[in-house]
Formats: C-alpha cells, sequence, structure tokens
C-alpha cells in the first residue's frame, strides 16, 4: 500500500489510530517514568506512521474516569481536554462496581471495573472504515479480546489495512497478529517525543500540567536539544 489514486490524482493513504486508552496507560506506568503519561496522542500517531507516504487524518482514544478518586480523576479531565484541543476524539466509557468474594476468608468487596472501552475501539473502527475515513487502521493495544474486531476488519475491509500497534514493554497479541494484522510498538522515544508542554490553552483557559507528571530535573524535551551535525 504506497498511496491512492483519486480522480486520476496520487494521494497519500489516510491513516487513523484507535488507543485503548488504560491499555497504553498501564504500559507507560510500568515504565516508572511518570512524565511520559502527559503525551500528546496526535504528535505520537504522528511518529507512528511513515511520513512520506501516509496522512493521519484521525485519532480516537476510548477511555473512562476511574471511580472514587478525585487526584486521578482530576488529572485524567486535564489529559483529555488536551488531547481534545489537538484533535483527538475522545469516547468515554464507564466503571461499575462488581461484587467480589474471597472463599478462603470470606470477605466481600465491591471491585470497580471498567466498561465499554473494548466495545467502543471495536464500533469506532468498524464504523470509520465502513464510511471510508481511513485507508490504513492502527489498532492500540495488545488486548486479545480485539482479534474479534481484526477478524471482521479483515473480511469486510480487504483493501483496507490493520497494524496492531503494542504499547511500551509490551508484546502484541498473538491472536490480533493472527487474524493478519500488520505489527508496530511503541517505544519510550516515540512518548518523549510526544511529551506535551507543561502548559496548554484551549478555548477554556489554560490547562496545567499536573505535578506528578513534571518530568525529571535536567530533562530536555527532543524538540530543545541540539541536533546533531
Amino acid at each position: 500500500m504506497s498511496g491512492r489514486f483519486v480522480k486520476g490524482a496520487f494521494v497519500s493513504i489516510r491513516a487513523s489510530f484507535y488507543v485503548d486508552g488504560f491499555n497504553l496507560y498501564h504500559a507507560i506506568n510500568d515504565l516508572n517514568a511518570p512524565y511520559l503519561k502527559w503525551n500528546n496522542l496526535w504528535m505520537l500517531a504522528s511518529t507512528l506512521i511513515p511520513s512520506r507516504s501516509e496522512e493521519l487524518v484521525k485519532v480516537t482514544l476510548c477511555t473512562a474516569f476511574y471511580p472514587n478518586d478525585s487526584g486521578k480523576r482530576a488529572r485524567h479531565e486535564k489529559y483529555i481536554r488536551a488531547q481534545q484541543h489537538f484533535g483527538v476524539e475522545v469516547i468515554m466509557g464507564h466503571y461499575v462496581h462488581e461484587d467480589m468474594d474471597c472463599r478462603s476468608c470470606q470477605a466481600i468487596w465491591r471491585k470497580p471495573t471498567e466498561k465499554e472501552t473494548d466495545i467502543n475501539i471495536a464500533l469506532a473502527l468498524v464504523d470509520d472504515a465502513h464510511m471510508d475515513l481511513f485507508d490504513h487502521a492502527y489498532l492500540v493495544t495488545n488486548d486479545s479480546d480485539q482479534a474479534a474486531t481484526a477478524k471482521l476488519f479483515a473480511k469486510r475491509f480487504p483493501l483496507k489495512k490493520l497494524t496492531s500497534v503494542s504499547p511500551p514493554g509490551r508484546r502484541h497479541s498473538q491472536h490480533i497478529l493472527g487474524a493478519g494484522a500488520a505489527s508496530a510498538l511503541i517505544t519510550a522515544k516515540h512518548l518523549e517525543r510526544s511529551v506535551m508542554d507543561p502548559m496548554i490553552e484551549d478555548e477554556k483557559g489554560l490547562i496545567v500540567r499536573p505535578y506528578e507528571y513534571a518530568p525529571p530535573a535536567g530533562w530536555v524535551h527532543p524538540k530543545d536539544r541540539p541536533q546533531k551535525a
């Protein structure tokens, strides 16, 4: 897939990204570099596509607010505002509390469980393919539940391409790859290049980076580092 002809003219391949927010977040969390969480998903996607042959046309983030934690909620709200400012479409799911019990100690508790993210990703990807919004879809998750999405995509849209993008430090889902998807990997360097500024201004005012996401002392953004001769 090197490009498309539209009315006799050669145009770039249209690339679209579908991001499992929790899958990516937990992978970044395991890197023990909190500043990488403050990332611009549109910029991240731009660093992953072949710039000479593809044009990024859409980025979709599927996520949900974790309940009963005001700090997490505030950080998440800022992150979502920043993503929307840069053109990312955000689709929200929700949490429910499920009853859990321990057979050994007889303890009973309610566990918050995220709902809708998986189905929101699948629906967004297939719906956008149906509307012919892209030629190449990038699926950012290693969740094997999305293998069903990949299988349906391959069956219904044989002229379009799907690439499975594994979050940093994670292995690809072999079930997704087994459905014919190509593979790509997000690295810490990709995330560094996509780190957002400490303050972003949108139509509502300033979005100030949470102090928990401040980079370590002496860190310099790749765009501000001296260029090698």
